[in-house]
C-alpha cells in the first residue's frame, strides 16, 4: 500500500511539474512545505522527521535537474538544426569574392 500511495504521488509530481503552468506553484509549494513545521513527521523525531524532508528535496532535484537537462538538450538541438541549415553550399554568396592560396609543403 506504500509503495503504491509513493508512486501515485511521484507520477503526481512529475506530471505537475513538467507541466510550464503549474512548475513554479509546485516549487513553491514543495519549499513551503519544507520549511512549514506542518509535516507529515515533524522535525522535532530526530531522523524520522528529516526523512520526509529528504525525499521531497530528492524528488524536487531529481525532477528540476532532469527538466535543465531536456532543455539543454532541445536547445542543442535546435542550434545543430540552425546551423546545419545556414552552412550550406547554397547558401554561400556566388558574387563573393575568391582567394587562391597555393600551399607548399616545406619538409
Amino acid at each position: 500500500m506504500k509503495k503504491s500511495l509513493f508512486r501515485v504521488f511521484h507520477n503526481w509530481y512529475r506530471k505537475a511539474i513538467k507541466h510550464p503552468q503549474y512548475r513554479w506553484l509546485v516549487v513553491l509549494g514543495t519549499l513551503f512545505y519544507l520549511l512549514s513545521p506542518l509535516d507529515i513527521s515533524p522535525d522535532v523525531f530526530p531522523i524520522i522527521g528529516w526523512l520526509d524532508d529528504g525525499a521531497v528535496v530528492a524528488l524536487l532535484v531529481t525532477e528540476m535537474s532532469q527538466l535543465m537537462v531536456e532543455q539543454l538538450k532541445s536547445r542543442s538541438r535546435q542550434q545543430t538544426a540552425s546551423f546545419s541549415q545556414t552552412d550550406t553550399f547554397e547558401s554561400v554568396d556566388p558574387t563573393a569574392d575568391v582567394i587562391d592560396v597555393e600551399a607548399v609543403r616545406v619538409a
